[in-house]
């Protein structure tokens, strides 16, 4: 594994910062997850429904091969163990508002003095200067709607729709892995960690920076248009007779005009006036799209698979959850990993989305249940059965 050896702890809740540390676990690194006690919100996600779910899929995807400490900082031996544990680290990871890292003594420059060496990466809502900075940021709030996201992918007109979950915080926490790395790297040449920092406002607007760099630009943005009334009716999405949608994106220019037509059933279209050239299908957007929809709606969609394909046309199915993860495409391009399931099984979950070949994963470990390796993991640090009992006491641990 390319990072063994490499000893993370993460002192964080809910997607973004644990994905992140999850996903360094799964190329090798050793990550000590700490939980204050009752544990990571994620933990009770499907706390409603428990009855009916026997296992937590959402927690289990960004916290798999971790090692489960549970500290609680509020006590003085808890913030001591947790100090202890950033002391002997390459990397700290954390999405706990400066303020009450500050308070309790596990801020940057408290940590970094006893380890110049840690790398500390900070995930935050909105950053870390500015009259916001110290607001409470989830995907929805800071990355979906604050950076733009939600408006600019909803059809002009139309009403704001929730993201999924956890969108906005897997593409933050590629940002923050991205963000580490380099700082190792920078530690290899100069021997001394430093600070990186990400948000989900930031990396927001970098998901959206093509569009946002037009507005940037030039003041204006063209919104996103509804399915019959988009700017190039080559780029759409088409249903088939069985009720399945495809989208197709043209990669040639006009070259791929006739193509599409023919594919369409609609070779009778070409030569048409109305759509014989770029700029007369954009005046005409909505009359081609229905006309298209006419062709493509006669056809099934193995059909219309089959005649793209023999195009060399750049296209795919929209498929449901359900298909995806039936996908053999999908395990091919290795974006699915097994995962113990704790009872001599294994399980599929979305893999790390980075494929290294020759050194590709084995089965991950399942997710740790809260505390689990306690104990475990204050003696690797140097405390005697006698101290840790103490501290358990305390109830600065569980």
């Amino acid at each position: 594994m390319l990072l063994k050896g490499l000893k993370v702890v993460e002192f964080a809740s809910y997607i973004a910062a644990p994905g992140a540390a999850c996903i360094l676990g799964d190329w090798g690194a050793d990550v000590i997850k700490v939980e204050r006690p009752g544990g990571d919100s994620m933990r009770h996600v499907f706390a409603d429904v428990k009855t009916e779910l026997p296992s937590n899929p959402t927690f289990d995807l960004d916290n798999r091969g971790k090692r489960a400490v549970v500290l609680d900082v509020g006590k003085p031996q808890g913030r001591e163990a947790l100090a202890r544990l950033a002391a002997a680290a390459d990397v700290f990871i954390t999405n706990v508002r400066p303020a009450a890292l500050m308070r309790a003594g596990l801020d940057e420059e408290t940590l970094r003095a006893a380890n110049p060496r840690l790398v500390y990466a900070l995930v935050t809502g909105y950053g870390l200067e500015g009259r916001e900075a110290h607001k409470p940021g989830f995907d929805v709030t800071a990355f979906w709607a604050r950076a733009g996201v939600a408006n600019m992918t909803a059809p002009k007109g139309a009403d704001p729709v929730m993201l999924r979950t956890g969108f906005g915080d897997h593409i933050t926490a590629l940002a923050t892995v991205s963000a580490i790395l380099a700082g190792l790297y920078e530690r290899e040449q100069t021997g001394k960690g430093r600070l990186v920092q990400t948000s989900l406002l930031a990396t927001g607007v970098y998901t959206v920076g093509s569009d946002l760099a037009v507005q940037m630009r030039f003041g204006r943005l063209m919104s996103n248009r509804p399915r019959s009334q988009p700017l190039n009716p080559l780029s759409n999405f088409y249903k088939s007779s069985d009720d399945r949608w495809f989208v197709h994106n043209p990669r040639r220019g006009n070259q791929d005009w006739p193509d599409f037509a023919t594919v369409a059933g609609r070779a009778d279209l070409i030569e048409d006036e109305r759509f014989a050239t770029g700029k007369a299908r954009r005046e005409n957007s909505p009359l081609l799209v229905a006309e298209l929809d006419k062709g493509f709606g006669a056809m099934p969609f193995d059909e219309i698979a089959a005649k793209l394909n023999a195009a060399d046309m750049a296209w795919a199915p929209v498929q449901t959850p359900a298909q995806v993860a039936a996908d053999p495409q999908v395990m091919a391009s290795g974006a699915i990993v097994q995962v113990e399931d704790g009872q001599g099984g294994t399980f599929p979950s979305p893999a790390s989305p980075a494929r290294f070949p020759g050194a590709d994963q084995a089965v991950r470990p399942r997710s740790p249940t809260l505390g689990e390796h306690t104990r475990e993991v204050l003696g690797e640090i140097g405390y005697s059965e006698r101290e840790i009992e103490a501290i358990f006491e305390a109830d600065a641990a569980a």
